[in-house]
């Protein structure tokens, strides 16, 4: 059954909305996030790009590098999704930025390898090294 969720940036003049089921959920332990985040890790939904929308004002875009597309909120700076070339089809929306992020509990966590060693989290979670991890549809 599919129902709506919603997300906001801090001030709210970003909203966007997205459709279920979302295809994964999944923290991230890479450098790029963790800067872009300014967090120790973070997790994010896969939605394919049919089932979300824009609610308020569209996100500004960053392109961090090759290939990659980040957004966020150009008045409180709150990150919102990426988007990479290699995951085609999909926008990837941080759960922290979802009015429910309990709802969305990870699945896998990728990126192992480059995990803050003081970092204990999600131990139960699966874990994936290597920057070339498929993440299964």
């Amino acid at each position: 059954m599919t129902e709506t969720c919603r997300g906001r940036c801090f001030c709210g003049a970003v909203r966007f909305e997205l459709d279920t089921p979302i295809k994964w959920s999944v923290s991230c332990h890479c450098e790029s996030c963790r800067r872009q985040c300014s967090a120790p890790m973070t997790t994010y939904i896969g939605v394919p790009d049919a089932q979300w929308r824009w609610a308020g004002e569209t996100a500004k875009i960053y392109r961090s590098s090759p290939g990659v597309e980040r957004t966020f909120c150009a008045n409180c700076g709150t990150p919102i999704s990426f988007r990479s070339e290699k995951m085609t089809g999909f926008m990837h929306f941080y759960v922290a930025a979802m009015e429910d992020p309990e709802r969305f509990p990870p699945q896998l966590q990728v990126a192992y390898e480059e995990k803050l060693s003081w970092l204990n989290v999600g131990d139960d979670v699966p874990a994936k090294e290597g920057p070339k991890v498929v993440i299964p549809l």
